[in-house]
């Protein structure tokens, strides 16, 4: 039984299941146009992304360290530079001189290491490339120089970067967390260093030096 709606003066309304069923369509085109589509299925976006970026769990950080002294080294994440743990191995007894070469061999090393497929899933990466050497000071340069066997100023500025703000955090730095590097051979030495927006740009920025005088 259909309820009929009268007004004043006893005319007769539309029937209220009419008026409802008459306003579907209008809500179809207005809805339509606001650029909004009805839908009956749900929208499948793909699932949700499986790791944070530069986000490792601890099970996947204590699998990166071994025995040995316990470092840090800096890898490039979302466009940044990332500290991960690593692990360097030093005699004992060794003396200060030769122990700053090895730390510095040793963390060069981590950094040519293609990233644990863990790091690379969170989006780790490193711009250094195995087979650089670390070598003691020549007769006439300061005693806590370094040199590469490739010079500083052939690496990519990403590349520079993670070396110097490794070395900077680690015992292969002077007292006062600079670096004193040069290449091989009488290649110049600098002093670098590792400010903040070289952390935060290495790909742009490359590590403030100044020369050291008379080496």
């Amino acid at each position: 039984m259909t309820t009929l709606v009268r007004g004043r003066g006893g005319r007769r309304r539309t029937p209220l299941a009419s008026l409802s069923l008459l306003s579907l369509p209008l809500l179809a085109v207005l809805l339509a146009g606001c650029g909004i589509r009805s839908t009956q299925v749900p929208t499948d976006f793909g699932p949700a992304p499986s790791r944070v970026p530069c986000a490792l769990s601890g099970q996947d950080i204590t699998t990166q360290s071994s025995r040995g002294i316990p470092v840090q080294v800096f890898l490039i994440c979302s466009g940044q530079l990332v500290t991960v743990d690593r692990s360097v191995r030093i005699p004992d007894g060794t003396a200060e001189g030769v122990r700053r070469v090895l730390v510095a061999q040793g963390l060069l090393d981590e950094l040519a290491e293609t990233p644990s497929t863990p790091e690379q899933q969170a989006g780790y990466t490193t711009d250094v490339r195995g087979g650089m050497t670390v070598s003691r000071p020549r007769p006439k340069d300061p005693e806590d120089a370094l040199r590469l066997s490739t010079p500083p100023q052939d690496l990519t500025s990403a590349a520079l970067a993670q070396i110097i703000c490794t070395f900077s955090d680690s015992a292969a730095a002077r007292d006062d967390g600079s670096v004193i590097l040069g290449g091989p051979d009488a290649t110049p030495l600098r002093s670098y260093e590792c400010p903040t927006d070289v952390r935060a740009n290495p790909t742009t920025k490359s590590p403030p030096s100044t020369p050291i005088s008379g080496a």
